[in-house]
């Protein structure tokens, strides 16, 4: 037995006892969900969750079809083995054969963003690439972000970037729907509130684009993810999730993204909603589990970038911080390849046991 061969039979291995101990009851029958969903939903994997790991394309499918999920994400282009159609073609038949969705995604392109990368080309250019790549794997959806909450602070505020952003956005209504899929712009490190992402896609065209809405991101915001998908539901075309621990500090909050279930947002009350009002629109779970931020809303300087935000929004935000003790906030190592998939593993499980997401019955093979 390779090396190789010896770690993924060891990743099959553990990925099925993970699956196993949450979906499982005594007497190895399955429980039930927790919540009743009005319809069907599809869960999948971004592929930011084990970005640790260094997986590309193919791997990621293996991958997924390991821990049993339906659509994968790949939220980044340097994730594909190659950009070259027949390459992309061949990925799309492997994802078939395996009954999987892929979701497609690149970074900012949004030129007067901070986060903007133009070594990689003008933002057209990269919009285009992403473009042509979710058309040969059969994706319906093109991830962009605008940028961080430094944007925020740089001058004209959000609003000068939000006008880049959708000058880009139109600029690729021809292609998106010559290709027949969206332009999905995310919520992204604080950089909108739901509001504000809402205008970014009326302003630019709701034919061609709409949202990845991403809940960990919701709280770097001070929203309430329950809240932000209530306002983004319409415009949502796929998903990034997560948990969050959120704690009081002497200059406001810390939020500490976590592994579902192990925070304090509700999702046992946002699943129906979303199976509701999203439906065919799969859970992509991103869990980066030990990264946190520290939100300075009692300081007078911290509201220089949200001049907009009522107090009505934040006093919701601080009912989620105090609905529930969390678990313990994660002491996992961000970093690390094997503490990201047993995060992300942790959360699936939690996904199809409690919040009853999955469309195909998760199959554990013996150890």
């Amino acid at each position: 037995m390779t090396a190789s061969s010896s770690r993924r039979t060891f990743l099959s291995s553990s990925a099925a006892v993970l699956t196993a101990a949450a979906l499982q009851g005594q007497g190895g029958a399955v429980k039930t969900p927790a919540v009743v969903l009005p319809r069907p939903v599809a869960l999948g994997l971004d592929n930011f969750a084990v970005r640790a790991s260094n997986w590309k394309a193919m791997r990621l499918l293996e991958y997924a079809t390991t821990v049993g999920v339906d659509s994968v994400f790949i939220s980044d282009l340097d994730a594909f083995e190659s950009l070259e159609e027949p390459s992309l073609r061949k990925l799309r038949e492997e994802a078939t054969a395996r009954n999987l969705t892929i979701h497609v995604g690149t970074w900012s392109v949004c030129p007067t963003s901070k986060a903007f990368r133009p070594a990689n080309g003008t933002a057209h250019e990269q919009l285009s690439k992403a473009i042509r790549t979710a058309r040969f794997v059969g994706s319906p959806v093109v991830r962009v972000v605008l940028g961080t909450w430094e944007d925020r602070l740089t001058p004209g505020g959000i609003g000068r970037h939000i006008d880049s952003l959708v000058a880009v956005l139109k600029g690729g209504r021809s292609e998106a729907l010559d290709a027949g899929l969206k332009i999905a712009v995310e919520n992204h490190a604080g950089d909108m509130r739901s509001e504000e992402l809402a205008a970014v896609v009326e302003m630019s065209g709701r034919d061609f684009v709409g949202v990845n809405y991403d809940s960990g991101n919701s709280l770097w915001t001070l929203e309430n993810p329950v809240d932000a998908l209530e306002t983004l539901a319409p415009y949502i075309v796929t998903t990034s999730l997560r948990d969050g621990v959120i704690t009081e500090i002497p200059a406001g909050c810390r939020v500490k993204w976590t592994a579902m279930g192990d925070g304090q947002v509700d999702f046992v009350r946002f699943m129906p909603r979303f199976a509701e009002l999203c439906p065919g629109i799969p859970i992509h779970i991103e869990t980066i589990s030990g990264v946190g931020r520290d939100v300075p809303f009692l300081e007078d300087a911290f509201w220089t970038a949200w001049p907009r935000l009522e107090a009505q929004g934040l006093a919701r935000f601080i009912r989620v911080m105090r609905r529930k003790a969390p678990i313990a906030p994660t002491t996992t190592k961000p970093n690390d390849p094997l503490e990201q998939r047993r995060e992300l593993e942790r959360s699936l499980a939690y996904c199809k046991a409690t919040l009853g997401l999955g469309l195909r019955a998760t199959k554990v093979s013996p150890i």
